[in-house]
Parts: structure tokens; C-alpha cells; sequence
């Protein structure tokens, strides 16, 4: 079974969550998917990706530049995983149909919007159904990650 992770962020966007949890799972030497809702989505995190950091760049690539099965992280809006990944990151409420063949699923929604904890909530429900091991996790005060179910 899949290990499922869902992460609800509370002190930090996004965009400053999603770049540490990738360049983690590069270390460990796993490829990642990242789901987001719209193309658009994957437009906007596809930039974000290229200029979070000064001091150097994570890997990445989506279906307009190519070699998709050389990406060590790709950025899709479909539930292809091109790369051959083992850990897939959710965002924006994309979801989850089948999990099979990730050693991880992790599902990142935002603390502050009533329908992200509404999505994330069913999402929970669902895959612990479907016998997944789930946690969730919460940040703290300070930003850092408590386990908390």
C-alpha cells in the first residue's frame, strides 16, 4: 500500500513548502510527480520551480519541453506518471484515483481555504477506506511539522 501523507499549511505558502519537500525526495533518490488542477496551475508552478532560489534550481520539467521519462521532477495536470516516480505530490485540491505504484502520495492543501479542508477531507476519508496508511500533519507555531492523526 501507498503511504499517504497530507500536509495542511498554515504558516507557510506553497510556494516556499513545495520546493523543500521535492529537493527532499531527490535526496532519498526518488523521481516526483506533482498533480495540479489546471494547466495553468502546472504553468505557474513550472515558474515558480525555476526562481524560488538564487543560490541554484531544482530539476524539472512538464509535458511542453519534452523527455518527460528524463524528468526528475514533472509537473503534470493528468494522473500519468511519465517519469517513472516514486512519490507524487498533490496540490490544489487535484486528487487521487489510483495510487498504485508510489511508495508515496503527498497532498498539500491550504489551512486557510474552506473548500482545500473540505477537498483534503474527502480525499482522507477515501484513501484510509481503500486501506491506505494516512497521517496527517499540521505546522506548529514555528512552522515546523507536528504529526497530529
Amino acid at each position: 500500500m501507498t503511504e499517504v501523507l497530507f500536509y495542511h499549511l498554515e504558516r507557510h505558502p506553497l510556494d516556499r513548502v513545495l520546493p523543500a519537500m521535492l529537493e527532499k525526495s531527490l535526496e532519498r533518490g526518488w523521481r516526483a510527480v506533482i498533480q495540479a488542477d489546471t494547466q495553468e496551475r502546472v504553468e505557474a508552478l513550472d515558474a515558480m520551480l525555476w526562481a524560488y532560489r538564487d543560490d541554484g534550481f531544482l530539476p524539472h520539467g512538464t509535458s511542453d519541453d519534452g523527455n518527460a521519462d528524463r524528468q526528475p521532477v514533472f509537473l503534470t495536470d493528468g494522473d500519468s506518471n511519465p517519469n517513472d516516480a516514486q512519490v507524487r505530490f498533490f496540490v490544489d485540491g487535484a486528487g487521487a484515483d489510483d495510487l498504485s505504484g508510489y511508495d508515496r502520495a503527498v497532498f498539500l492543501f491550504n489551512g486557510q481555504d474552506p473548500d482545500a479542508v473540505q477537498s483534503a477531507r474527502v480525499q482522507w476519508t477515501a484513501l484510509k477506506d481503500a486501506g491506505h496508511e494516512v497521517t496527517y500533519w499540521q505546522q506548529n507555531e514555528s512552522g515546523k511539522w507536528e504529526k497530529k492523526a
